[in-house]
């Protein structure tokens, strides 16, 4: 399946302009892009990308937040599918009193005010909210990312995006020319890639950059957005990685 941006906002209830800043800051990016004209195109792995966003957006979860924890390597999908299902019954509850209180009120019946009561849900969202983050999100990088890009703009993530893909080009390019993942100037690279995350959100130790590396070839999410550079460029940075961080 190969949806157009514009149909694929449809489907989601999201405008496109919505999909351009979701893609510049990694939080859901298409699944392709048209090289000639830069259309964006999504497939089925990215609705299944967007319908978790939009839960926890219903949840009232920040940006920054669902991005940490979808982007984790411990995100339980099932676990948390389970626990929103959960939580948006509770909500779903609460409406259906409403509505037999406004149709109690329509009568000119007394209603029970119980049935503004919000407590129970805002108590259960609260807790579940504490407990993903810590979870799948309140590492010390999360910490450092979050402050560090809590006062970026529209402009500057345009600009660390324009950055990031100029360094995944040359990734590419590299593997084109048939370089070698431990040739002294792909090591270069991946220490120029190793400097551009600290930079610009988190402190990327070898040890994180070790994690990262696999993440490139394990998750789809990964793998597709790093392939738009060209075939294989995942998987020549995740052993370029590998060396570097031997």
């Amino acid at each position: 399946m190969k949806i157009h941006i514009s149909e694929f906002g449809k489907l989601a209830g999201v405008s496109v302009r919505t999909l351009h800043y979701y893609d510049e800051i990694g939080l859901l990016m298409p699944s392709s892009v048209d090289k000639q004209n830069g259309y964006r195109f999504y497939d089925e792995r990215c609705l299944e990308r967007m319908q978790e966003i939009l839960f926890y957006r219903e949840l009232d979860f920040s940006l920054k937040d669902i991005h940490s924890i979808l982007s984790s390597p411990d995100y339980d999908k099932q676990t948390a599918l389970k626990e929103q299902k959960r939580l948006l019954t509770l909500k779903k509850e609460r409406l259906e009193r409403l509505i037999s209180a406004l149709e109690d009120a329509m009568k000119g019946e007394i209603i029970d005010m119980n049935a503004f009561d919000n407590s129970e849900f805002e108590t259960k969202r609260e807790q579940y909210a504490k407990e993903a983050k810590e979870k799948w999100g309140s590492t010390a990088a999360y910490n450092e990312s979050a402050e560090k890009t809590k006062d970026y703009s529209k402009e500057k993530y345009n600009e660390i995006h324009a950055e990031m893909n100029a360094i995944m080009a040359e990734f590419s390019e590299c593997r084109k020319n048939g370089c070698a993942p431990e040739s002294e100037g792909v090591q270069k690279l991946v220490k120029k890639w190793q400097d551009f995350i600290t930079a610009n959100y988190y402190t990327c130790t070898n040890e994180i950059l070790s994690g990262l590396g696999e993440l490139y070839i394990s998750d789809e999410r990964f793998r597709t957005s790093i392939d738009r550079h060209g075939g294989g460029t995942s998987e020549f940075m995740n052993k370029a990685i590998k060396y570097y961080c031997r």
